[in-house]
């Protein structure tokens, strides 16, 4: 699926990349496709090794990764120093991070505990705006900011539980930021929510392999959304295509969404 180098001479930060099945990454590979310069973050020691090989395999071994904590506000502060050593000019910038307890994921909603909310919200919805904050200054002609949702933030998904609070946040939130980055700077702001894909992290969901059957049997297309689909509509929010889109959330998968029966 060819995207014309739509991003040609654009710079992108993409912040969320853990492997090669994870949205982030097939988002990235099509903006890399498509004439983007990429610039990647890794969370914590533990990722590093991982995330570097992955990057410079995949994208060269002169992309930039730098460490990047999206629970610290000082450690987004020394990411985005470093992104401007090698880019003074950011164009567009994803956001696929989400966290929430494996505790938090299934069995009783009520059970709940108040610390496992604050950091669920905190890390997929807050890091957003600490995010968008930071980068702000770097898009000095327009920009694109793409975060990553799901439907569980407006529809009851069994286990799905705390993240899909966590993802009504952060559609909220994008909507906020798309208002106000929109009105002073003419940044667009705008929400991916696909459908089951199968990610490291969806399969920490109890019952994640039974959605698949779920949408082959009631989605109008009968299926979700394959990666390079993610990564085409993750292009087109970051290209000058999009230029009038802000503030919305673009589902893509199969349709599911628009269903009632």
């Amino acid at each position: 699926m060819s995207n014309s180098k739509l991003l040609e001479g654009k710079v992108g930060v993409v912040v969320g990349v853990a492997n090669k099945r994870s949205i982030a990454y097939h988002i990235a590979k099509a903006w890399h496709d498509a004439g983007a310069k990429l610039i990647f973050n890794y969370q914590g020691e533990r990722l590093k090794d991982g995330v570097l090989k992955l990057v410079h395999e995949t994208f060269g071994e002169d992309t930039s990764v730098f460490p990047c904590d999206v629970s610290s506000d000082e450690s987004i502060a020394e990411f985005f120093e470093q992104v401007k050593t090698v880019a003074p000019q950011v164009d567009c910038m994803l956001h696929s991070v989400a966290f929430a307890p494996k505790e938090a994921l299934g069995g009783s909603f009520m059970e709940i505990k108040r610390d496992d909310f604050k950091t669920s919200l905190d890390i997929s919805a807050y890091s957003l705006i600490a995010l968008s904050r930071a980068v702000e200054p770097l898009m000095v002609d327009k920009g694109s900011i793409i975060a990553m949702t799901y439907m569980g933030s407006v529809k009851v998904i069994p286990n799905y539980n705390l993240m899909g609070v966590s993802k009504a946040a952060l559609e909220c939130s994008m909507r906020y930021l798309a208002y106000e980055l929109g009105r002073t700077r003419r940044i667009r702001v705008n929400c991916i929510s696909a459908g089951p894909v199968q990610t490291l992290a969806a399969r920490g969901v109890a019952g994640f392999t039974k959605m698949f059957d779920v949408y082959q049997d009631r989605a109008p297309l009968q299926r979700s959304c394959e990666g390079e689909e993610l990564g085409a509509l993750g292009t087109f929010l970051a290209s000058d295509g999009a230029a009038s889109i802000t503030g919305q959330v673009m589902y893509i998968d199969g349709g599911y969404s628009s269903t009632g029966m």
